[in-house]
């Protein structure tokens, strides 16, 4: 079976059509040109503007983070625009309502794609707007993360944790999570809970705990310490120390070191005892009228008639016997 031969191209059709793409480029070339102008344009509008938001940011805001993110927010915007004029320009064909059509079917994609930033961006531009807290301010993230805010970005919070770590939290945690500002205020209270014995008296031992405490630099006079009766533990009545001092957590953790010190040892001086967690054992000697009646006093046996019956400790012995084979 013969099979149809293919077709002979001829040295001068290839030569036309190269000559055609050619004249199409010099053709276009003008308008290419025009293109890149007007981009480059755009780009020197957006450059001035970004610089112009930042620099009226410093100077007028308190908040010059806050001026970084508008400005990069608008130069991205003029740059968009900028990219749709020149297309427009270099390519008539490519009209703005084909343009935005198109962006409107890739911006779907495009948003499933970037989510997670676009999520962040829009939380960074909302801590921006609202300042719960400033660069320099101490908080405490819903991770656990503790230090000092460096800066916010339109991304993400930059945290110096205080063993010298840096932290990167996306600003969408910090805007739907707790966030602590502790010095979000000007004063912080701390508190130590302090244990004397049943047998001292906690007036005495209050008076000298809050003495300690009012001699110790760094400790607030208005509002002043106190210190309060705050639990009847099983081994100690606890003593609550509280003090305010300024927040910077250098100075909390200074002052901190000193008040446990100067209250240990003003109480230890005083004969105030600071028990270890200890466990009685009592053994009732009959010296009131219900020891030794479990149906008075029951203190976890059993009610009824058949009672275990008391015993003396005089009564007990321990034996000890070592088995030999």
């Amino acid at each position: 079976m013969n099979t149809p031969s293919a077709k002979a191209i001829h040295p001068s059709e290839i030569w036309t059509t190269v000559n055609g793409m050619v004249n199409g480029f010099l053709a276009m070339l003008p308008l290419l040109l025009a293109g890149l102008i007007v981009f480059l344009i755009f780009w020197g509008v957006a450059s001035g503007v970004r610089r112009g938001v930042e620099a009226f940011a410093a100077k007028r805001s308190e908040f010059p983070s806050a001026g970084m993110a508008f400005g990069r927010l608008a130069y991205i915007a003029l740059m968009l625009l900028g990219a749709l004029i020149a297309a427009t320009v270099a390519f008539p064909s490519v009209t703005p309502a084909k343009l935005f059509s198109a962006l409107g079917i890739g911006g779907v994609a495009i948003g499933f794609a970037f989510k997670d930033i676009f999520q962040n961006l829009l939380a960074g531009i909302l801590l921006l707007i609202r300042h719960p807290f400033r660069a320099g301010d101490e908080i405490t993230t819903g991770g656990g993360f503790t230090g000092t805010v460096e800066s916010i970005e339109t991304r993400a919070t930059y945290i110096r944790t205080y063993d010298g770590q840096r932290v990167i939290v996306p600003n969408s945690v910090i805007y739907t999570e707790t966030v602590t500002v502790i010095t979000a205020y000007d004063l912080l209270r701390s508190e130590y809970d302090v244990g004397i014995g049943y047998g001292d008296d906690v007036t005495t031992a209050r008076r000298i705990a809050l003495d300690a405490v009012k001699g110790i630099e760094g400790v607030l006079a208005d509002p002043a310490p106190d210190v309060l009766l705050w639990d009847l533990a099983g081994s100690s009545k606890n003593l609550r120390v509280r003090w305010w001092t300024r927040p910077k957590r250098s100075g909390v953790v200074q002052v901190r070191d000193r008040v446990l010190q100067a209250v240990s040892e003003a109480l230890v001086g005083a004969g105030i005892d600071l028990p270890f967690p200890t466990t009685q054992v009592l053994f009732h000697d009959q010296t009131e009228a219900s020891d030794g009646d479990r149906r008075r006093q029951r203190e976890g046996w059993p009610a009824g008639d058949n009672v275990p019956q008391p015993r003396h400790i005089n009564a007990l012995t321990i034996t000890r016997s070592d088995n030999k084979d």
